[in-house]
Formats: C-alpha cells, structure tokens, sequence
C-alpha cells in the first residue's frame, strides 16, 4: 500500500491517536510505541553513561512535521524543539512545496575535514610540497586506523596544505584530511586519523604539530534542496497570490544583502533544522557552528537560502548549507528517542537524513518569511504562546483551549491574564470574557 505523508487534519487529532497513526506508520513495536509516548526511553542509568555526573534526565517535546515531499518519496519527519508553532508552520510549508511537486534534494559525498596544525617551520612553503609530495603514504597511513569506516568503503580521500604566512604566533601550515566518513558523521573517526599522522607530519616537515582536530565547517559535505509553490496556493483574503510572492521575494533579499535580518532568517532555518537533528542524536552545535560560518564564507553573513520568481509567476526557493548527520554511532544508537526518529524517517543513508533535514530547513524558512511578509509573524505564533501560557497557569487538559480561546479573543496574551482564567473558567464552565478584560 501508498503511504502518504499528506495527513489532513493531523494536528486535531489527540496525542494518543497522532502517536499510532506514526507507529503504524513506523511499524514499530510495542516497546517503541512506549518509548514514542514517554512510557520509556532514556533512563538515569543510561544518561549516567553519556555525560559525566548525571544526575538524572531531561525531556523535550518530540513531534511530527507532514506533508513532506521529498524526490517522490513520502516522509514524516520526527522534530525535537520546545518553541511553539515550528512543527505546525513547517508542516503548513511542506504542504505548499508539494503542490508545486515537493522538494527536489542532492548532497555531497560524506567528507568530513580534519586539520593539523604545524608551527616552528623554517620553510612554510618548502614544508607544504613535502607533505602533497607524500601525499598518497599519508593517506594509506590514515586509513591503518580507520577501522569499520575503512571496511564498509570510506577513509582517507585527499590530502591539501593551507600555509599561513602571517600570523600573531608566526607562520604555520595547516594540513587538510580529507576524510569519508560514510554513515557516520565521523568525529571520532578523523580525529584519531589526524592524530595518528601527527607524527609523521612533523619527521615530514621538521616542525611542531600542535592541534590536530576535524573542522566543523564542513563544506565539502554539503546538502541542498529546492522546490516550487504556485502562486495561487500563496493567496488570501487580504493579498493576491503573486503579491504574496512578490513580497517573499523581496523579503529573501533583504536577508541576502543585510547580515542583521540575516542572523533572524537563519536562526528561522535552524528552528527546522535542529529539531530534526536533535531528534536523530545528531550533534546540533556543530551544525550550527558550520551553517553560520559557511553562510559568512565570501566575508559577508548573509542568507543560508535564496527566493526567487520563477517565469511563469511562481515562487521558487533553495537552500544549501553543511550537514555532516550520521546514522550510526554516537547518541543515534545510544539514545532509545534517537533510534526511534530514524526508523520513522525510514533512512537508508546519512546522505538520505541530510537532503531530508536540508528540505526542513527550507520548509520553515517558507513559513516564517511568509508570516512576515503576508500577515505578520504573531498571528499564528501567539496562539501557540497562549498555551504554553495557559499550561503555565496551571491549566490542563479542555481547560487549555478554552484559556487559550479567551485570551486570543481579548488580545491579551500575557501570563496574569491566563491565571486570571484558570480560576474563573475552571469554576464557570459557560463563563463568557468580555473582550479587552484586563
């Protein structure tokens, strides 16, 4: 049978019912079932195995972004975040991409970089030939500890030199491995390979290695997405769909050419981005640190993503940016949530979970320009303020949407208010606010 990842009127359904529809989605067992719910999952004992003096754990909400299109393949696309109306707007974008045919997505080879540091040379230039000179020992020697990644296909790729004439601790050389880590994001892999070389850089080079650690810019490990929305699917009762392309456009340029709203439009992008890789067991900090410096590579930050009109009136955009993502190893196997999101996903590859978290990326990317170039970032934002707002009041339950419906109507979303509502709503099933009550 067709699974489509087009699922109307998820968001209305209760949590008990969204968590099976994805278990039989998933095929997942009762265990897992229990581990999707937060009836088990990661437990003191284990968190005590990955950090040091663990003293217990810490849950974050998981969700389900729909509607994602991607290549012809249907995903529901688990995502980790504590910010309010992410999951529902990525999911609302990932519908608007699928009328104009989903996400089309490539990436590059898994190439992680590992660099070592090398001071205290006479000749940096002479140094930099004797290394590529000796470039093919080196790699063969990288490849001695690469392990299961050298036995499933990856390892040592290149090798490059970076001399550094001038420096406030003089010159030095930087020498690059180029490493496939495969399925596997690879930290662990490239620094034990650049640590091994150490030695031999310095005999090589007569100088002093210093540091020798990957890179978390790591653009040669790259994943792109693009697609399409018709202009019709981006009209409303107050804009024509091609001013509202109009508008998304020229909000796309502004992030393109003014490092300040750039900073706000990405940190958009990676509200998608770091909720699926926290999901997956990914590391989110390097992500992040390699987004940020890869979209300020030409000396100027500006936008991770590009909008544009297309010839017969569409809008188009894409994205492409860093996502060293793994499959296997680190926190994705060790996490029971982590393993879990994967088999969601159903991904065969961590090139696959790369393209997939690239199309999130710009799927809220859509849905945050859109709010502020359409109607405004807080119509749709404050609702789901409002019920964090009630919960916080001490609301659960019905009473959470009728706190919410009461505060929305008097346009005073604040935590007093809804406090304020707890007690009389909880006490007047039929209490009616006045509108603008204070």
């Amino acid at each position: 049978m067709t699974r489509s990842s087009r699922i109307s009127g998820f968001y209305k359904r209760s949590l008990k019912e969204r968590s099976q529809l994805v278990g039989e989605w998933a095929g997942l067992t009762p265990h897992e079932q229990d581990v999707l719910e937060g009836l088990s999952g990661l437990n003191a004992g284990q968190a005590e195995h990955m950090i040091e003096n663990a003293i217990g754990v810490y849950a974050l909400p998981l969700g389900i972004a729909t509607n994602f299109l991607v290549n012809g393949k249907d995903y529901l696309v688990p995502m980790v975040i504590e910010e309010p109306s992410v999951v529902a707007a990525v999911s609302n974008a990932a519908r608007l991409f699928r009328e104009g045919g989903g996400f089309i997505t490539s990436s590059d080879e898994p190439i992680m970089i590992g660099q070592i540091q090398v001071l205290d040379l006479v000749d940096v230039n002479a140094a930099a030939e004797i290394v590529l000179a000796h470039k093919a020992e080196l790699m063969a020697e990288a490849d001695k500890v690469g392990g299961s990644i050298v036995r499933h296909g990856g390892g040592a790729r290149d090798i490059q030199v970076r001399p550094i004439l001038n420096s406030s601790v003089g010159p030095m050389l930087i020498v690059h491995l180029l490493y496939d880590t495969q399925d596997a994001m690879g930290a662990n892999a490239i620094n034990t390979a650049v640590e091994h070389l150490a030695p031999q850089i310095e005999m090589l080079t007569g100088g002093r290695v210093n540091l020798r650690i990957l890179s978390n810019l790591t653009d040669q490990r790259k994943a792109r997405a693009e697609g399409m929305i018709p202009a019709r699917e981006l009209a409303s009762d107050h804009m024509r769909g091609e001013e509202a392309v109009q508008s998304i456009v020229e909000a796309g340029v502004f992030a393109e050419v003014d490092p300040y709203r750039a900073t706000t439009h990405n940190k958009g992008i990676m509200n998608g981005i770091d909720a699926v890789v926290i999901a997956t067991g990914n590391d989110w900090r390097a992500i992040e640190a390699g987004a940020h410096a890869y979209a300020a590579r030409n000396g100027q930050y500006t936008s991770l993503s590009k909008w544009w009109q297309d010839a017969d009136g569409n809008l188009r955009g894409s994205i492409e940016l860093p996502l060293a993502l793994g499959t296997v190893g680190g926190a994705t196997k060790v996490h029971p949530a982590a393993g879990l999101a994967l088999k969601i996903l159903g991904t065969q590859s961590a090139r696959e979970l790369a393209e997939i978290t690239a199309s999130v990326g710009l799927a809220q990317n859509l849905a945050a320009i859109k709010a502020l170039a359409t109607e405004g970032i807080q119509r749709g934002h404050m609702r789901m303020h409002a019920r964090q707002l009630a919960v916080a009041a001490g609301a659960s339950g019905e009473l959470v949407g009728r706190v919410v419906q009461a505060m929305v109507k008097e346009g005073n979303i604040r935590l007093e208010r809804a406090k304020v509502l707890v007690l009389e709503l909880a006490s007047n099933p039929v209490y009616n606010p006045v509108a603008g009550a204070d």
